[in-house]
């Protein structure tokens, strides 16, 4: 069952939008049914953990909240822009723009500087900034490490290496998926506390987890079964 941990301000913009989600895929005669009217509403500033076992639905229903694939029902709006249902070339413009995507792995362009891997994401959505790139890798202490290489950073660099591309555009929406599978307990929370932090109170968040520190840090927490909100 979902659960708040605490109030959302009365101010607060409404971020994500996501009504009645359905998402099938087919195999041949099988029918896989990853979402099954799944409804998600999210503010600015609040953080919410989508929980729940292997096969539920998590990972599917983050790719279609960031337009990074499309509903077969429902619709996803995002700081009041719809994102769902259009051509894929409208789609990833809008993503580049208002989402930021944060993996467990991969969201380093390897033969790209850290520095030049923020570059290119605030150049794909038209906002390039060099003194906010500055400020967010300053801010997660890689400013000595702008100029180093993906394979040169320790897994903890890496991970706020890929928050600081996940950022680089002020998104309004931050999607992570399992983003601290590869760490230890020791780099996990400070990691989560940097999104929190850089997140502020103008960006929601949610994030795909099995972590019970990613479940402390949650003000609410979305349990899937199935497809389905339990």
């Amino acid at each position: 069952m979902a659960h708040r941990r605490r109030l959302l301000p009365l101010d607060g913009a409404m971020i994500l939008q996501a009504e009645e989600l359905y998402r099938f895929y087919r195999s041949g005669d099988e029918e896989t049914r990853a979402l099954r009217g799944v409804s998600l509403e999210v503010a600015a500033g609040e953080v919410v953990l989508v929980s729940g076992p292997s096969g539920s639905g998590k990972s599917t229903l983050l790719a279609c909240l960031g337009g990074l694939d499309d509903p077969d029902g429902g619709t996803v709006r995002v700081d009041g822009h719809h994102i769902s249902h259009r051509p894929e070339a409208e789609r990833a413009a809008l993503r580049a723009r208002l989402v930021g995507v944060l993996f467990q792995s991969g969201n380093l362009i390897e033969h790209l500087t850290v520095a030049a891997n923020v570059d290119l994401a605030q150049r794909l959505a038209g906002r390039r900034d060099r003194r906010l790139r500055d400020e967010l890798l300053a801010g997660l202490g890689l400013a000595a490490r702008a100029g180093a290489w993906p394979s040169q950073l320790s897994g903890g660099e890496s991970a706020r290496a890929g928050l600081a591309v996940a950022l680089a555009n002020r998104p309004a929406l931050l999607l992570a998926d399992e983003p601290t599978g590869e760490l230890d307990q020791h780099t996990e929370g400070p990691v989560l506390r940097l999104i929190r932090e850089q997140a502020g109170e103008r960006t929601a968040v949610v994030i795909a987890s099995h972590s019970p520190a990613v479940r402390r840090l949650a003000d609410r927490v979305v349990e899937l079964k199935d497809g389905r909100a339990a």
